[in-house]
């Protein structure tokens, strides 16, 4: 029964980790903003979290009034697959969202590492996660390890604002190989 019982440890620790339960943005979108890409209502819904943190994510009023901000959903509290309808924006329009963690009191928004405490980006914004879907992933330490593990949270009619980090499409793909194999060959005629 004991070489049965050290097998079985053995074999579980040869077994792959398993995979977080949650969606986390893909790295190289850290900073990107959310921007309003449709005219349809904006649906926000809490996709989960791996945090011992408990945090607070509201919407930034564009009001500038301190504790003015929409409450949308807490790591602990919410569960996952909870939906918030924010509403509808005007086009282009940036969204910041801001996340509050209970215990240390600091708060960290999407886009520019400047409106954080630490100067770091804290949130990392996919456009295209989904179909018309951009996730969001939040990292709550102060200076890291940034893992965007946190808060994950999603939303409809909107992109990232940054083509760059955009998916590109296989037709793009196409014209850039064709346009690089072009510049190729014009490069070893000129030698």
């Amino acid at each position: 029964m004991k070489i049965l019982s050290q097998l079985l440890a053995v074999a579980a620790l040869a077994l792959p980790l398993p995979l977080l339960a949650f969606p986390i943005a893909s790295p190289g979108n850290e900073g990107n903003p959310v921007v309003v890409s449709g005219n349809s209502a904006i649906i926000a819904t809490y996709q989960g979290n791996s945090a011992s943190y408990s945090n607070d994510l509201y919407l930034v009023t564009p009001d500038g009034i301190d504790n003015n901000d929409i409450f949308l959903f807490n790591n602990h509290g919410s569960a996952v697959g909870a939906t918030y309808n924010l509403g509808t924006f005007a086009l282009g329009t940036e969204l910041v969202f801001r996340l509050h963690v209970n215990n240390t009191g600091f708060d960290y928004f999407t886009g520019l590492a400047s409106r954080n405490p630490d100067g770091q980006f804290h949130a990392r914004v996919q456009a295209n996660w989904d179909t018309n879907t951009t996730l969001v992933s939040f990292e709550d330490l102060h200076g890291g390890p940034f893992d965007f593990n946190d808060l994950s949270f999603s939303f409809t009619n909107t992109n990232s604002g940054n083509p760059a980090n955009d998916v590109p499409e296989p037709g793009s793909m196409l014209l850039l190989g064709l346009g690089l194999s072009g510049l190729a060959l014009a490069r070893k005629r000129n030698k």
